[in-house]
């Protein structure tokens, strides 16, 4: 009892510390996330994205963090984004060595290898949280509302085409990347169709978000503010 007092308490300080930068926030460990769930993972990141908007983001002793993780990493959410260089989940949500895993591929999209490194994060390392994370402007998104073109570049954007047929409330002449509030509509409605296309095609992820175990949510980065907007509930 006594032990699992003390975790409890470790734990409460933990997430205390996420509303105050001027501690040094450390790599959440293995206990420390037993007791975590995928609310209070959302929350983590929530609390750090505000911290980056608001340029107060934590003090950290990444060296220390470097030795913490030496022997075995413990992150609790798993991040699918783009490539885009403005778009690091990292600095987004003001985390440190350790505490994500981070997946990017343009356009965000899904494929086998990025289910399986989800399945990876969730099954293996315990990890409580997906988050799809789309974001304005986005240049693959660009290229599929365009019907691009280019290597194997063309294979890539078929998957986010989907997105862009489901988009019903732009005329036809307006339809294409010269049009921000278009593009923006698909880049939504592709991180949507990407949260569900994880659940549609992995077993393993779907059950453990039935049970509660996970869970997934999708959200949008604003690149002119740098504020994540997160899509609905958590899916759990």
């Amino acid at each position: 009892m006594y032990n699992l007092i003390k975790s409890n308490c470790t734990f409460v300080k933990f997430i205390l510390k996420q509303f105050n930068p001027t501690y040094n926030l450390k790599t959440l460990d293995k206990n420390e996330k037993e007791h975590l769930t995928p609310e209070m993972a959302l929350q983590i990141l929530k609390n750090g994205n505000e911290r980056f908007v608001n340029n107060l983001e934590a003090d950290r002793n990444l060296l220390e963090q470097v030795n913490a993780t030496r022997d075995g990493q413990s992150p609790f959410a798993i991040i699918l984004s783009c490539i885009d260089s403005r778009t690091s989940a990292e600095l987004i949500f003001d985390q440190g060595l350790g505490d994500i895993f981070s997946v990017r591929i343009a356009g965000n999209v899904i494929n086998t290898d990025v289910i399986g490194s989800m399945e990876y994060a969730c099954k293996l390392a315990n990890s409580k949280l997906i988050v799809v994370l789309g974001h304005t402007k986005c240049g693959a998104i660009k290229g599929a509302c365009d019907f691009v073109e280019l290597g194997s570049l063309t294979e890539l954007l078929t998957k986010i085409q989907p997105a862009v047929y489901a988009e019903k409330t732009t005329p036809t002449e307006l339809r294409n990347s010269k049009n921000l509030q278009f593009v923006n509509n698909v880049s939504a409605i592709n991180v949507k169709k990407s949260v569900q296309a994880i659940l549609d095609r992995s077993y393993i992820l779907e059950q453990m978000v039935a049970s509660g175990a996970i869970g997934i949510v999708g959200g949008m980065y604003d690149i002119e503010t740098g504020k994540v907007d997160f899509y609905e509930d958590i899916h759990h």
